[in-house]
């Protein structure tokens, strides 16, 4: 669905190159050459194996057509809340699937970042810090492809499935391109993964031995974090085109196509139930743009319930598949959305008092943190920020959200030191 309900900002737009030539071109390496299994279905082992699994609502998803309806109120729009299979938490009636499915699921009703800018709202909540020019931070992608040991995996460990031609990005920060996230184009295997026409197998395979010698003779004099980066990205690439299956979807079932619904975001959610059972630590699955400034109740109404029916079957694939146990799945946005319907029918920025959904791994079940008060225009109890947020996806998932990593020679905490876990939240 193309409309135009947005602010307009120029970070609605971000262009992508092409997936492997930005892979080498740049050095941008996922690390790790271990075997890979393409096996459907993980194993015991596999099973316990953190991952995590993000659906980002861009441009602020609103919480009082989602997770904190206010039916009857001066600002609570046009449509009612409804009961979930938790005993006196209700939802919006747009997420019929997703209310049945709640006693997998948690709610936070009480954030409060302080941020109403696309950019900066954005930043807290993926860094879990404030955005300064002093110092940039990994995005919680890169934190966790690093600390879940991704490097160990032959496919990479930071995936977003997106609309665009796929590319490499620069949200790892101090981590390094081994951990920085790569988009994969909608169901389709990464772009200039397929052999060269006219090579054959034999081929390719005296190519990159010659390659590797080069490489091996080259490191014994002047090896580098960028040589090793520039050579273990081939050895990624490769790995890749041997693998390309794992990104295709047109080999799941007519079935599960119609499950998760055959719009985008259905697609890229099958896509990414594919790559979290093929060994992928973290995939990020982006619906946009819910900055409704216009129409707000329109554009919800149509947006909601596709990510409804994509959502709900992801989450009950992970449960009948043995996975939610090991599988943190969040969905946020970089803030809500006003309690004031404006005179476009819409709601703008809103970083004071709104919500997230999230489940799976060490999350409590049916947990319900926090509440706004009767109009939602403020936190009522049990105030929490980004900062609390990303201690507890890291704490979800056995990371030691008050660690730190080892940076040349320097340690930097994971996770603002500031700040804590929502103890209440974790199982």
């Amino acid at each position: 669905m193309k409309r135009n309900y947005a602010c307009r900002s120029n970070e609605h737009e971000i262009a992508r190159r092409g997936f492997l030539g930005t892979m080498l071109g740049t050095a941008g390496v996922v690390g790790g050459l271990g075997a890979f299994t393409n096996r459907s279905i993980a194993t015991e082992l596999e099973r316990k194996q953190k991952r995590v699994v993000v659906f980002n609502m861009a441009g602020g998803i609103s919480q009082l057509e989602t997770w904190d309806p206010k039916p009857g109120t001066d600002t609570g729009g046009p449509f009612r809340a409804i009961p979930t299979s938790v005993p006196g938490v209700h939802i919006s009636e747009l997420l019929p699937k997703t209310a049945k499915l709640m006693h997998h699921l948690a709610l936070v009703r009480s954030i409060n970042i302080k941020e109403n800018d696309h950019g900066k709202g954005r930043y807290a909540m993926w860094t879990g810090r404030r955005q300064t020019p002093a110092q940039e931070f990994p995005q919680i992608g890169a934190v966790m492809a690093k600390s879940l040991g991704a490097d160990k995996n032959a496919l990479p460990g930071h995936i977003r499935v997106s609309s665009s031609t796929g590319g490499r990005s620069n949200d790892s920060a101090y981590l390094g391109p081994a951990f920085a996230s790569i988009s994969i184009a909608s169901g389709k295997p990464p772009a200039n993964s397929a052999r060269p026409e006219g090579m054959t197998e034999k081929q390719d395979i005296l190519r990159n031995d010659f390659r590797r010698s080069a490489d091996e003779r080259f490191s014994l004099r002047r090896r580098s974090a960028q040589t090793d980066a520039y050579a273990q990205s081939y050895e990624q690439a490769q790995q890749l085109m041997a693998n390309r299956d794992v990104f295709d979807i047109t080999k799941e079932s007519p079935k599960d196509h119609e499950r998760y619904g055959k719009h985008e975001l259905g697609q890229h959610s099958l896509l990414a139930r594919r790559l979290l059972e093929n060994g992928v630590t973290f995939v990020q699955v982006t619906h946009s743009n819910y900055d409704t400034h216009n129409e707000n109740f329109n554009f919800h109404l149509e947006q909601v319930g596709e990510f409804d029916k994509a959502y709900s079957a992801l989450v009950e694939d992970l449960v009948v598949r043995g996975m939610l146990d090991s599988t943190l799945i969040i969905v946020m946005s970089e803030f809500g959305r006003t309690p004031r319907i404006n005179q476009y029918y819409g709601r703008d920025h809103w970083g004071t008092a709104w919500s997230i959904c999230l489940g799976g791994a060490g999350i409590q079940r049916g947990a319900v943190i926090g509440s706004t008060n009767e109009n939602g225009t403020a936190v009522k109890d049990r105030e929490v920020d980004h900062g609390n947020l990303f201690h507890t996806y890291l704490q979800a998932v056995g990371v030691d959200s008050l660690g730190s990593f080892s940076i040349g020679g320097q340690d930097i905490p994971v996770a603002d030191p500031s700040h804590a876990p929502i103890e209440e939240l974790l199982a």
